[in-house]
């Protein structure tokens, strides 16, 4: 098999080729940072809110009753 007389495209042109096409398709780059669910502390942060919410509310009726007056039910 022929080898290519083509350079290969190095990863910061294919980059640049991709986000030019992204731009000329009306769209733009955004970043976006969210917290890391696999850091202890976040899980621990959950569970001491869940604990919290458990130990307030045991049956959780409070928080239903919440969805049900706040939440606007489609008409099936």
């Amino acid at each position: 098999m022929p080898r290519s007389t083509r350079r290969p495209v190095l990863p910061p042109e294919r980059m640049a080729s991709y986000r030019q096409r992204m731009r000329a398709a009306g769209l733009r780059p955004v970043q976006i940072w969210v917290p890391d669910t696999r850091a202890p502390e976040f899980v621990a942060a959950c569970h001491a809110q869940a604990r919290a919410v458990a130990a307030h509310d045991p049956g959780g009726d409070e928080i239903l009753g919440w969805i049900e007056e706040t939440y606007e039910w489609p008409d099936a």
